[in-house]
């Protein structure tokens, strides 16, 4: 389907009305998820931020459930994805953006400067 040349890396930020329970919350998650492995691509990382203020009331909404995740996928797969996402009432906003080399080695960095960090709390306990 998809080789591996094509694979372009992107970061997908999305904002979830804030009245969907945690499993509604989880499964959008997942929905996404499952289009972009199913066309292709390849998730790298979900981070899903949780509740947080909105800058501007959005829908008369004040809050949000943020989710950012980072996937690798070729470029047909956005347009797809836009798609879907407008379709359903879930979706407040999402911006996805193209990351370059530096953005991936800036974000892998950080992934693992986080799982160091827990690594050495745990040593540091264990003594």
């Amino acid at each position: 389907m998809a080789t591996e040349n094509n694979l372009q890396s992107y970061e997908l930020m999305v904002i979830f009305t804030p009245v969907l329970a945690d499993e509604e919350f989880k499964n959008a998650q997942k929905k996404v998820t499952d289009f972009i492995t199913e066309n292709g691509g390849e998730m790298i990382n979900s981070n899903p931020w949780g509740l947080r203020s909105l800058a501007y009331p959005i829908d008369k909404k004040t809050t949000g459930l943020y989710w950012v995740a980072e996937y690798n996928a070729p470029t047909e797969v956005n347009a797809k994805l836009e798609i879907q996402m407008n379709r359903d009432e879930n979706f407040m906003r999402h911006m996805i953006t193209r990351l370059d080399k530096y953005a991936v080695e800036y974000n892998a960095k950080r992934r693992n400067k986080g799982a160091d960090s827990k690594n050495e709390n745990s040593a540091v306990a264990a003594n």
